[in-house]
């Protein structure tokens, strides 16, 4: 299967200035990417390109004075198995003591995710005798799938796992982040990821094309795609980035005033 993927962002700035961009899909996937991606900047500026300490493709775009928009696109394919994200009910789960030291910073407290305090206390009354590995993994998802309410109109980027909670509904990475944090809380390594994921193999969901959140665990020897959101097994992830929460892999990022003037994404199955 061959799924096209892209975007068209604009961006309102106050130059002189820099911005941030993680819109290149992860060095993990580049092997599927048919023929490269062309990302292309309006106006041309100097880009640096670089990998984050998560191994994240990013780039660093120097805005000069007297340029106020800048606009970002993209148009590539991809190639995917077509599969339904892998499932294995009998997935080990490692003690800490046991755990690759890599995964360990996916256990801590993050911006959005705070393990400690009252959600340590929740997740251990509700989910202690849940048999571990996948079981509990997806209990977690099937609560958090439960307790929250999709709600698009409400989406605000400083909203915690904590306050999600809280407040009963978000979008897709306040789902994520909640997930994440009963997971750690758990002692389950968990992590953010952000990427594409159209609507194949599914009804098309009423609400604008935008890129997705969901979330890694580690069980036995690699990590696992989990997602609180729709809690089903989905067609046509494509990774983007991953960290320990959305502060780590933001699409952009600004050093100073702006506005988002235009945000377009595609991620659709190419047919014929």
């Amino acid at each position: 299967m061959l799924i096209r993927i892209g975007y068209d962002i604009e961006l309102g700035v106050s130059p002189p200035t820099a911005l941030i961009y993680m819109l290149q899909v992860h060095p993990s996937r580049a092997g599927d990417v048919v023929g490269g991606e062309n990302i292309t900047i309006s106006p041309p500026l100097a880009t640096d390109f670089y990998r984050d300490a998560f191994d994240n493709q990013c780039a660093r775009v120097r805005v000069p004075a007297g340029v106020t928009r800048v606009r970002l696109r993209n148009e590539a394919q991809v190639f995917d198995t077509g599969w339904p994200d892998p499932i294995d009910l009998g997935a080990v789960e490692h003690m800490p003591d046991q755990l690759p030291v890599e995964t360990l910073r996916f256990l801590l407290p993050s911006r959005y995710c705070e393990v400690d305090g009252e959600l340590l206390a929740f997740a251990w009354r509700n989910f202690g005798q849940v048999p571990k590995g996948w079981s509990l993994v997806q209990a977690i998802c099937d609560y958090v799938h439960q307790h929250l309410v999709f709600d698009y109109p409400s989406a605000r980027p400083t909203r915690t796992a904590l306050e999600a909670w809280h407040e009963r509904r978000g979008v897709c990475r306040d789902f994520t982040h909640l997930a994440i944090t009963l997971c750690r809380c758990m002692n389950l390594p968990a992590r953010y990821v952000t990427g594409y994921l159209g609507d194949i193999g599914i009804p098309p969901v009423p609400y604008p094309m935008d890129f997705s959140a969901w979330f890694e665990v580690y069980l036995g020897d690699r990590w696992w795609s989990f997602d609180a959101r729709h809690n089903k097994p989905r067609i046509g992830r494509i990774m983007i980035a991953h960290g320990r929460d959305a502060a780590d892999v933001p699409i952009t990022m600004v050093f100073g005033e702006h506005t988002l003037e235009r945000f377009e994404v595609v991620t659709e199955e190419v047919v014929g």
